[in-house]
């Protein structure tokens, strides 16, 4: 039989390994969730763990924060210590986490086969520490299964072998999909008293929240929205803590702020607003999905797809382009499609691939890289 180790580092992992972990236990493979403690609330956790379904962890290695270096070097030593005692056939990680990035690595360094689910994801910014784990975990993985075309194509062009790359569509939609009518029941809209038309925020990366002026900016656009669309965000614990320190006044009557709510409850509201504001990739995927307009608070995507086929619009952190994109989204005017594969299905079809065992690969360069590099290297030696 075979044995994999499933990695899970923060909330949203969860959301991604639950379909797989069902589906690879459910086809013989003895699969075992380890969560590394990256995210270590354990409130929060238990109600996610309970709202997908998912048994507790076979294993929690219970790093907390830290920097990313620190995080990154725990996770990595605690997971190597854990392989020493329990000998694993493959890891299997998602999507661009630190812990994502420390398991892959101690899973290459020992010639452990690993499975990476997400793929070829690129913002093509690498201010960002998720697109330097998505750069360095895709290098690395034997397997690279791929969301979409697009991040197939990212991995061709950075000389993937084409053996390795998988499009299996988006494994975030099985959760989603398979969750939806149970998150209809949840009653969180009737706890917040939201009738009619309503919009969610959703606001934590560094680069809006951790930038006083840009918050500030960025809040006075909701406000402005909220004029029109009473607003509901659910706030994040960082994104709190940095309102309250740089004193960012928030006017409940057009912007109101609650606590962290679960997946059903989020997804029942997301499934129901009018329109989405947000700086995360996941809600993107699941706007497209849901088919509920979207407008992406960031400069960059790595998840262009939602844009392309989906509900998804790139407004950056402008308050005019915010406001302005709100407008637009009000008033109908994003196409509604869901891109190809995003069926719930894609757990099935990386559970097949892996049946078939690891792939004949070469982690040499296509030839039409290799010979660019020989060019290179010839033009060098005349010289």
């Amino acid at each position: 039989m075979t044995r994999a180790a499933v990695i899970a580092g923060a909330r949203p992992n969860f959301v991604k390994i639950a379909p797989l972990l069902r589906a690879m236990r459910a086809d013989g493979i003895e699969a075992l969730f380890i969560h590394t403690g990256q995210h270590y609330d354990r409130a929060m956790s238990d109600e996610l763990l309970a709202d997908l379904g998912l048994a507790e962890p076979d294993i929690n290695l219970g790093v907390g924060s830290g920097s990313h270096a620190s995080q990154t070097a725990r996770v990595m030593t605690a997971f190597d210590s854990w392989l020493d005692e329990h000998a694993v056939d493959q890891v299997v990680t998602v999507g661009d986490v630190n812990s994502t990035l420390a398991c892959t690595l101690v899973a290459a360094k020992r010639s452990t086969p690993v499975a990476h689910v997400e793929a070829g994801l690129r913002s093509f910014d690498r201010t960002m520490p998720e697109e330097i784990n998505r750069l360095v975990v895709d290098a690395l993985a034997t397997w690279l299964f791929t969301p979409s075309a697009d991040a197939s194509a990212n991995l061709l062009a950075e000389g993937a072998d084409s053996s390795r790359i998988h499009m299996v569509g988006n494994i975030m939609v099985d959760s989603l999909l398979a969750s939806l009518d149970l998150a209809r029941s949840s009653p969180i809209r009737e706890e917040l008293g939201l009738e009619g038309r309503f919009g969610l925020v959703t606001l934590h990366r560094p680069a809006l929240v951790d930038d006083a002026t840009v918050l500030r900016a960025v809040v006075a656009a909701l406000h402005e929205i909220g004029t029109r669309l009473p607003l509901v965000f659910p706030v994040h614990p960082r994104t709190r803590q940095r309102l309250e320190a740089n004193d960012v006044v928030v006017d409940p009557r057009k912007l109101r702020l609650v606590d962290p709510i679960g997946y059903l409850a989020f997804l029942r509201l997301e499934s129901e607003a009018a329109l989405v504001l947000t700086d995360s990739g996941g809600v993107q995927e699941e706007t497209t999905v849901l088919r509920v307009p979207c407008l992406t608070l960031r400069e960059n995507t790595e998840r262009p797809i939602t844009i392309t086929h989906g509900t998804n619009r790139l407004v950056g952190l402008d308050p005019a382009r915010i406001c302005e994109g709100a407008m637009l989204a009000l008033n109908g005017d994003i196409p509604r499609r869901r891109p190809p594969l995003w069926d719930g299905k894609t757990s099935e079809r990386i559970v097949g691939i892996l049946r078939d065992g690891i792939p004949e690969m070469s982690w040499v360069p296509p030839d039409a890289v290799g010979a660019a590099i020989q060019r290179t290297i010839g033009g060098q030696e005349s010289e």
